[in-house]
């Protein structure tokens, strides 16, 4: 796709998974087999130009058009007709059953950020399971594309979004997380967030920046999807 990528390995039944196989000097699109509203794809490659396909995900990314610069998964996924049209040479196959194909595809990629689309609004255990990774995977920062939402990890040592007033701002623990916010309606002020007690949803932007921070790992911050190019400033 004439950017500068480069792969240290090829299709292999036996890789173990633990290695970086893309490096990217820019951003990376990571394409799943979930839903793909018609448009997303083309606004994600806008902002992040590299191409990785998660298993499946290279089906979408042929039937768009699209030969993906890599394929990454166990490849129970990708049908016989994509394997026959894509070039061996971009597919890399990690055969372990431990993690799920995002987890693969991510942690096999080295880039400034990732933009993943295709991981939402089909299975619900899929979604989870993406939320899980980006939380347990870090780095590279990754931005999950929703239907109506974007979602990320909150990144250690905080972040600061430039988000217009009454823009919506959802803070979800995964885990037990003390969190700090500026510039939202409601305090946010050494707030103990737990996935089993209380969450942070439906807070809303009064004025910019709006700071984030928590005391560990485990916070999703969920925007509105006009909220992508902030939140990728932000991040990336």
């Amino acid at each position: 796709m004439g950017h500068s990528v480069v792969f240290t390995r090829q299709i292999d039944d036996n890789a173990p998974g633990g290695g970086v196989i893309v490096h990217a000097e820019t951003r990376v699109t990571l394409l799943g087999g979930g839903d793909l509203p018609e448009g997303d794809l083309a606004w994600a490659l806008e902002r992040a130009p590299v191409l990785v396909a998660a298993d499946g995900g290279a089906d979408a990314a042929l039937a768009s058009g699209l030969i993906p610069d890599a394929v990454i998964g166990d490849l129970d996924s990708l049908s016989e007709d994509a394997l026959d049209r894509l070039p061996a040479g971009i597919i890399h196959r990690i055969a372990e059953q431990d993690s799920t194909d995002f987890d693969k595809a991510l942690r096999s990629i080295d880039a400034p950020g990732v933009i993943a689309v295709g991981f939402t609004g089909r299975r619900i255990d899929h979604e989870l399971a993406a939320y899980h990774t980006i939380a347990t995977r870090r780095p590279p920062p990754c931005i999950v594309l929703g239907g109506k939402d974007i979602a990320f990890h909150a990144p250690d040592g905080g972040v600061a979004i430039e988000l217009p007033p009454g823009s919506r701002v959802s803070l979800f623990p995964l885990a037990p997380v003390t969190v700090w916010a500026t510039g939202l309606r409601w305090p946010v002020e050494a707030l103990a967030l737990d996935p089993l007690a209380r969450i942070g949803t439906s807070n809303e932007v009064t004025d910019g920046p709006v700071t984030i921070r928590a005391d560990g790992p485990g916070l999703l911050v969920i925007l509105p999807r006009d909220a992508l190019d902030a939140a990728a400033e932000a991040l990336f």
